[in-house]
């Protein structure tokens, strides 16, 4: 990377000049059962040092918050970020709770403060008024006279009116969406994104490559188009220079994982300038969507909210497998399924879904994960994949 790029900042809540990259910290690398702490703690130093100063997790990304607690403590650099992390708001039953899980945060965080708090996942205003009975507003207000919160925001999964409304039923200090070029008339979207601006409210960006697959599953003929048009640009960098052109955009984040992908977005973060694609640029992009639109089946990016089926299904691979289908044909797809599912200890075969609906509760996108899983067994789990799934299952009894 050329060392003569610096970081650009865009202004957060209070005056904060917050990275205009920010660190989604619910992708680390795993080790055995957990966080890969040592290639975790390379990647966010460095990070620091190349200007990101924005993180972001939550008490439900499984060892991050103590990952991060652990790592900035070592190596002292609290005071040189901004820490955001959010309320699972889905958990808390009673008043008590929610002291008891920013406590929790807190603790694992090692520190005595959160910069950016968040009401996790918040969807609908009927969630809101539960909270409200629960005594959020007072305690929110109370942990922001003691110092313990500065600005509170919340994270967003739902659909374009119920944004609107939740802007107003509040007053904010910020937000969270998850946009992207393939979002932009779903979930908040662009008429969310300018309301919030409107209002005054930085906007945090989550998902701008939707959970990788706008880099890591593009349909062939998308991934030819972008190779052959100049400028030759990354898909990544197609996607993250479409967000960082709309100044509304105050930080995207980007779940990464290791250095070389934290330099990329680093130097398009170092370059990326408002309002700074041409019509050519935005056009081609409209090219992109039509492409990949054509192929993908099921929105799944990945996050892993479902998660654990009871049943055990892999639902992410499924419906990445599901995917491929329409990107590179059913035999590829098939296969792949095999190795994911049939060839396994614990098959986690699609056919295994008792409809229990457990899943669908907590999917950000609201798939109608039931029935895509039906649709991923009458595609997928073929003759063949049967006869495969028999034959692994005596393989690992023998």
């Amino acid at each position: 990377m050329n060392n003569i790029l610096e970081m650009q900042y865009r202004e957060g809540c209070g005056g904060d000049q917050l990275s205009v990259l920010g660190y989604g910290c619910m992708r680390f690398s795993q080790k055995g059962n957990g966080i890969d702490y040592e290639k975790a703690e390379t990647e966010l130093l460095k990070a620091i040092e190349l200007g990101v100063n924005y993180f972001d997790t939550a008490y439900i990304y499984s060892g991050s918050e103590a990952a991060l607690g652990e790592i900035f403590g070592r190596n002292h650099c609290r005071d040189k970020i901004y820490l955001a992390t959010k309320l699972p708001q889905y958990l808390v039953r009673s008043a008590g709770a929610i002291d008891k899980y920013f406590n929790t945060q807190r603790k694992r965080l090692k520190t005595d403060h959160i910069d950016y708090y968040l009401i996790h996942m918040l969807n609908d205003v009927a969630t809101w008024q539960r909270l409200e009975k629960l005594g959020i507003k007072e305690w929110i207000d109370k942990k922001k006279a003691s110092g313990e919160i500065r600005h509170i925001g919340f994270s967003f999964h739902g659909n374009t009116e119920m944004f609107l409304k939740l802007l107003d039923i509040y007053q904010w200090d910020f937000c969270q969406i998850q946009y992207n070029y393939m979002d932009e008339f779903s979930q908040a979207g662009r008429e969310g994104l300018i309301a919030a601006s409107k209002k005054g409210l930085p906007v945090i960006v989550m998902e701008p490559l939707r959970g990788g697959s706008l880099v890591t599953q593009l349909p062939h003929e998308a991934s030819e188009l972008i190779e052959g048009h100049e400028p030759h640009r990354s898909p990544a960098e197609w996607a993250l220079r479409w967000l960082w052109d709309q100044p509304e955009v105050t930080c995207v984040l980007s779940g990464m994982n290791s250095l070389e992908m934290l330099h990329e977005n680093v130097e398009v973060g170092a370059t990326a300038m408002p309002n700074a694609l041409t019509s050519e640029d935005l056009n081609f992009i409209q090219e992109i969507k039509e492409k990949i639109g054509a192929g993908v089946k099921v929105g799944c990016t990945g996050c892993g909210y479902c998660k654990p089926c009871p049943q055990g299904v892999d639902i992410i691979g499924s419906f990445r497998c599901y995917n491929l289908e329409g990107l590179e044909g059913k035999r590829k797809a098939v296969k792949e399924y095999i190795k994911i599912t049939a060839a396994q200890k614990k098959p986690g075969s699609a056919s295994l879904c008792n409809e229990c609906g457990r899943c669908e509760t907590h999917c950000p996108q609201n798939i109608p994960i039931r029935k895509e899983l039906k649709n991923v067994k009458r595609e997928l789990e073929t003759p063949f994949y049967k006869l495969s799934k028999i034959a692994f299952r005596m393989i690992n009894r023998w």
